[in-house]
């Protein structure tokens, strides 16, 4: 490993920066993309053994026990090996390019392989490509943190690592390269493509060679599409947005019960693995990723979804109930999914997200079909709607149509795609402006990856903005007090502070301009009858994007900041554009 190290310093001494940065977008790629193909391989041999050559019988045992012990473990690895701290989702990847330098954790590089394995191995209801990005992109941090590369080489190395995850996970190159552009990178130029699609290219390389084509989520058309249905798609991508609308809103709800939590991180656990297996045992299909039960779907034998399930004899036979119990599991999924990641457990919803689109897609056409109203090819829209809940819960359309067009081996449902996918993220963006990922950080002001002046603004902190050579004055102090006060101060506001030391108000030299000279009011007139109350008041940690705000609604250049109404000093509007240029130059540069 040390003789590797050596020998790409070596090269980085010999290449150009944009060579050596083709060089290491290739290495990146490989690396994410050989992690992507252990971590799934892991999972396969996981859930092999674990169900291997048991009597039938012992079959609703084994969903009871298996997905809680996947969680268990999946925490006591957290615990005693990672200190307690796992960053999950695409949000720890935004919240590090945004506010740590593109920085993430060397452990990050193995630990998601270890626990995501663990929980969807035993049967945990998530997906494996969130943790497969998280690995990428620490993989290609660290890698620009070992041969210490600027910020901008290392954001760009990170969307590599994530790009190469995603290509390996499904052997989908492009689709890779566009889920680094939309869901990652905030400002795209044409100089970061080469990079991120040689890694793209090396991660689905991986995946080609090494991994089992039976383990990777693909399709056979069965009919090709027909423009006459083309209504019907468009009515599937608004239900599409609504159903996207669902999942953003119950996962977080559900999952946070668990995480509320925090203190009995066991208790969660063993709560979280019961709940889960009583789910698995009455849908069977929640069980794991769930890509078989959408195989199965799209080839149209959705009676198989009830074998092993204690629903099995109340829904059997006819097709009505079949489709209710299929409706179901579609709804329930993302319980699932929350409850899988809420209470301990380690995957993403990249895999949900596809089979509740799966799931819908058929239920529509099935449903429509059924009841006579028109005759739809099924298939065409299990597949079609994955790329619909894709878009709309991650707010990345692009990466949705083409992933679905790699994963079907061609261009043929082109059209109904990017219908689908367009409608469904308009809808959703309607009512969740933010993506599922940047949701929880755009609450609290951290992250805002589609806006470069937030993302700036949100890494300034107030209490290092603070001035404090403002000269304080009592409120009963005179004015020829004030005046003499003014005479030796280089500032033009006086805060007012009592004996608590309390913000009172503020004088400015323009309130008493008129009357300072008038020595005859020296001793007549006390500060408290001249102050006025500030435009706002700034609290220490308060969003600078919500001061800037502030600044804008009252045109004034200082504010004062109090903290449980103590005067702390003042902010200036001047320093935040100073230090806002300084960290732009910073962040192109460093």
């Amino acid at each position: 490993m040390r003789f590797a190290e050596n020998f790409i310093e070596w090269l980085h001494g010999k290449l150009d920066k944009k060579q050596f940065l083709i060089l290491s977008s290739m290495l990146v790629g490989l690396s994410a993309g050989l992690a992507a193909v252990i971590l799934k391989s892991l999972v396969h041999f996981i859930q092999a053994a674990a169900t291997k050559d048991y009597h039938i019988e012992l079959q609703y045992a084994f969903y009871l026990v298996l997905p809680c012990a996947g969680v268990l473990l999946t925490v006591w690895v957290v615990q005693r090996f990672l200190r307690g701290k796992l960053g999950r989702g695409n949000s720890n990847i935004l919240y590090a390019i945004a506010k740590k330098g593109s920085r993430l954790p060397p452990d990050q590089m193995y630990s998601h392989v270890l626990t995501s394995a663990l929980t969807v191995g035993f049967g945990g209801s998530a997906g494996l490509e969130s943790p497969m990005v998280t690995t990428g992109s620490a993989i290609g941090s660290n890698y620009g943190r070992t041969y210490h590369l600027t910020y901008k080489d290392r954001t760009l190395l990170l969307a590599c690592g994530a790009a190469a995850g995603i290509a390996a996970a499904f052997n989908a190159p492009i689709a890779g390269l566009l889920f680094a552009l939309e869901v990652l990178l905030a400002d795209v130029t044409i100089s970061v493509f080469i990079p991120i699609m040689i890694a793209a290219a090396a991660g689905a390389l991986m995946s080609k060679i090494i991994l089992d084509e039976s383990m990777l989520l693909s399709f056979r058309l069965l009919q090709p599409f027909d423009y006459t249905n083309v209504p019907w798609y468009m009515l599937l991508g608004i239900v599409a947005g609504f159903i996207s609308v669902y999942y953003a809103r119950v996962f977080p709800r559900v999952e946070a019960l668990f995480k509320g939590r925090k203190k009995h991180p066991w208790r969660n656990a063993l709560a979280g693995g019961l709940v889960l297996a009583l789910l698995i045992w009455l849908f069977p299909s929640l069980y794991g990723e769930g890509y078989g039960s959408i195989k199965t779907l799209s080839e149209l034998h959705p009676e198989q979804l009830l074998h092993n399930s204690l629903l099995e004899d109340a829904f059997k036979g006819e097709a009505g109930l079949i489709l209710l119990f299929v409706g179901l599991i579609m709804f329930v999924k993302v319980i699932a999914a929350a409850v899988t990641i809420g209470s301990g457990g380690n995957g993403g919803n990249f895999a949900p997200s596809l089979f509740v689109g799966a799931y819908l897609g058929f239920v529509f056409a099935q449903g429509l079909n059924l009841a006579g109203i028109t005759k739809l090819p099924v298939a065409n829209f299990t597949i079609v709607a994955m790329a619909g809940i894709l878009s709309g819960l991650f707010h990345a359309p692009l990466t949705a149509l083409f992933l679905i067009a790699e994963i079907t081996g061609g261009y043929e449902l082109m059209i109904p795609l990017m219908i689908v996918s367009a409608l469904s993220y308009t809808v959703v963006k309607y009512f969740e402006p933010y993506s599922m990922d940047t949701k929880k950080l755009a609450k609290k002001g951290h992250i805002f990856t589609q806006d470069k002046d937030r993302n700036i603004l949100s890494v300034l902190k107030i209490r290092k903005l603070i001035e404090t050579d403002f000269q304080p004055v009592r409120p009963e102090m005179k004015l020829g007090a004030l005046v003499e006060v003014v005479a030796h101060s280089q500032r033009n506001i006086f805060p007012v502070v009592n004996d608590k030391e309390q913000l009172c108000g503020i004088i400015q030299l323009d309130f008493i301009r008129e009357i300072m000279f008038k020595t005859e009011l020296y001793e007549t007139v006390t500060v408290e009858q001249l102050m006025r109350s500030p435009a706002a008041l700034i609290q220490p940690e308060e969003d600078m994007y919500a001061v800037m705000k502030k600044f804008d609604e009252t045109g004034a250049w200082n504010l004062p900041v109090v903290e449980n109404g103590k005067y702390l000093g003042f902010i200036s509007k001047s320093s935040i554009f100073t230090r806002y240029r300084n960290m732009l130059i910073k962040s192109t540069s460093e």
